[in-house]
């Protein structure tokens, strides 16, 4: 049984920041369905003063008798940098802190301020982070404030894509990948090696379309879906188009429900309205019937349970003394066979690395050269120029002693080749 279906219950409202319009779609959220219960389209809000397009959104609301309601905010996606880390091994109370040591090193904008945020993804040990100007955070807050429309959440379209597919079990099975977005289209995609991706197409949308298979390892005849598809399927009104409101359906779904997949708030903590507590009572009503249930069930046969606690205790204590000897000699062995594997690992290093070198050199053939070659413990980064820098990924990965390897930053061209610059992990082969 899907929990997270059963708690599919609330309203919300997404809207998502164009250039220079604002998306606006409103959701009833039920389990096992959706209804969209209305849209709306704010034109050219940057050249109009605020209270006039905000008075435009409060009739909206308040035909639908939503003004109760905070919305889910998308900021524009060419105005977020979205980086997956990998924090393999941190433990969840030091994530915050294993971020901020690398946000620095993931945009652009030199001293310039940045905001960014973050949040774990599940089942893996990968960390979606999102980097924004301070600027551009401010700038929108102040606009929703000057337009009088309350605001939960700024978040990012991946975030609501990720949360939205999950709500009702749409998600496509295994590693997919989809595009759309109307009329600044995006690419979304989750495969083992991407638990999350997410890019603007640009100018060059087929390019673009084939350069983001290639980072999920999609097969060359992998279906690629409309964002549209991935989404529950909605009742809705006539004149509602479900390709061009995708990502603000997407995040109204996000709002409406209590318990997101993820979770990325850019929004200044004093600046989040919260909507009306009404919407928790079906939740909550449920959530009590589950209880008294549960509760009843395990009422049964309590004083056998407490009477074979209370035996078990007793074989504990008499015990303990020997377990708690066998431990301290269990951590003893432990710490001296650390000292082993570091001793081995030194000695291998300086083979393994040389391993690496050979196997680059053996899988970039001519006319592919390199300029640069940077190696650490565990990552290679690559720069130099090829005919096709797409497949290199691949081949990188067929290699036992690569993986997870990764274009960093755009590739480039220069006269008939392709100029490149890709990270990849080196395998522990000497531990």
């Amino acid at each position: 049984m899907n929990i997270r279906r059963l708690a599919a219950l609330g309203t919300g409202i997404g809207i998502r920041v164009l250039e220079h319009d604002l998306e606006v779609t409103a959701v009833r959220l039920r389990p096992g369905r959706a209804k969209v219960l209305g849209w709306l389209k704010i034109a050219g809000f940057k050249e109009r003063p605020a209270a006039e397009w905000g008075a435009e959104y409060a009739d909206f609301t308040r035909r639908l008798h939503l003004n109760y309601l905070a919305a889910t905010v998308l900021l524009p996606r060419r105005e977020v940098i979205v980086r997956l880390l990998d924090l393999p091994g941190v433990e969840k109370q030091d994530l915050a802190s294993a971020v901020a040591l690398q946000i620095d090193s993931f945009h652009p904008y030199g001293e310039e301020e940045v905001d960014y945020g973050w949040t774990p993804v599940p089942a893996s040990s990968a960390v979606l982070t999102a980097i924004v100007r301070r600027e551009v955070i401010e700038r929108h807050t102040r606009l929703f404030l000057e337009a009088g429309i309350k605001v939960a959440t700024f978040s990012i379209s991946p975030v609501a894509l990720y949360s939205a597919v999950r709500l009702l079990d749409t998600r496509p099975e295994g590693a997919f990948l989809a595009i759309g977005g109307g009329p600044e289209p995006e690419a979304y995609g989750e495969s083992p090696a991407r638990p999350v991706f997410s890019a603007l197409l640009g100018e060059a949308p087929e390019r673009a379309t084939a350069l983001a298979a290639a980072e999920l390892r999609l097969e060359s005849d992998s279906q690629v879906y409309r964002l549209e598809q991935l989404l529950p399927p909605a009742v809705a009104p006539a004149d509602f188009d479900p390709a061009a409101s995708a990502l603000s359906y997407a995040a109204a779904l996000a709002g409406a429900c209590p318990w997101p997949a993820l979770r990325v708030n850019m929004l200044p903590a004093e600046f989040r309205s919260a909507g009306s507590r009404w919407r928790f009572i079906p939740t909550a009503a449920l959530g009590t019937a589950a209880l008294v249930l549960v509760t009843a069930l395990g009422a049964y046969g309590r004083y056998e349970e407490r009477h074979r606690m209370e035996l078990l205790r007793a074989e504990i204590a008499r015990y303990e003394p020997a377990a708690r000897k066998a431990a301290e000699t269990e951590k003893a062995i432990e710490r001296a066979r650390a000292r082993i594997r570091f001793l081995y690992r030194f000695h291998g290093r300086t083979r393994a690395s040389l391993e690496c070198l050979e196997a680059i050199t053996t899988l970039l053939e001519p006319p592919a050269w390199l300029n640069s070659l940077e190696m650490d413990d565990r990552t290679i980064t690559l720069s130099g120029q090829a005919e096709q820098a797409a497949p290199l990924l691949k081949l990188l990965d067929s290699s036992p002693l690569f993986r997870d390897s990764e274009f960093v930053g755009a590739i480039g061209k220069a006269g008939k080749q392709e100029t490149f610059r890709i990270r990849t992990f080196r395998e522990e082969v000497f531990e």
